[in-house]
């Protein structure tokens, strides 16, 4: 008798135990955090390498990469071979480097026909308008550039930035000189092509 009860006593315990379990692996806590790992997971990346050749008789070259996540584009580009100061940098219109002195790629990429000015200005400015940087003594410089305004393969004319092309150039963007920012000659080229 003493066994049967004992045997009884667990079997309760073992399916009060189950149940609990059981219960436990369906809260809607848990449910929530699988689905946010899946969404993570899922994420789409998209990724553009681009390198840069010399134009007008200089000897800059360089590297960039484009990255796509959650509707944000990040540019990342390193160069070499740069005048120590600072150097203008802009998105032009066509992915089009074939000319020495890198005209073939067309005026600013201004997609929206705004005046040429600083990123962010209210007065206007291009969507190729990235502005200056900041070249070392050995005539190395690196920018990261961010923003919601540009796209990878989407297909919107005014944020894709496949089939334009990256141009450093000689001098300094002033933001105001129309439409350029009187930055001089276009001392690297390369094209944003998948």
């Amino acid at each position: 008798m003493k066994k049967s009860i004992l045997f009884a006593l667990l079997l309760t315990l073992s399916f009060a135990i189950g149940c609990k379990k059981e219960k436990k692996e369906n809260t809607p806590e848990e449910t929530k955090t699988e689905e946010k790992v899946v969404e993570t997971v899922n994420e789409e990346v998209k990724k553009i390498k681009i390198k840069l050749e010399p134009k007008s008789d200089s000897n800059v070259s360089g590297n960039a990469v484009f990255t796509e996540t959650e509707g944000k584009v990040t540019m990342v580009a390193v160069f070499d071979g740069l005048t120590p100061g600072t150097h203008a940098i802009h998105l032009h219109e066509k992915a089009d480097c074939s000319s020495a002195d890198g005209k073939s790629t067309g005026g600013h990429w201004n997609p929206t026909s705004e005046p040429h000015g600083k990123w962010g200005d209210a007065k206007g400015y291009h969507k190729g308008d990235i502005g200056n940087m900041e070249a070392d003594a050995n005539g190395n410089a690196t920018i990261t550039f961010s923003t919601d305004q540009w796209c990878i393969g989407c297909g919107d004319s005014n944020k894709e930035i496949i089939g334009k092309a990256i141009i450093v150039h000689q001098g300094v963007d002033d933001f105001t000189t129309q439409p350029t920012g009187d930055a001089g000659g276009r001392v690297s080229c390369g094209g944003i092509i998948e």
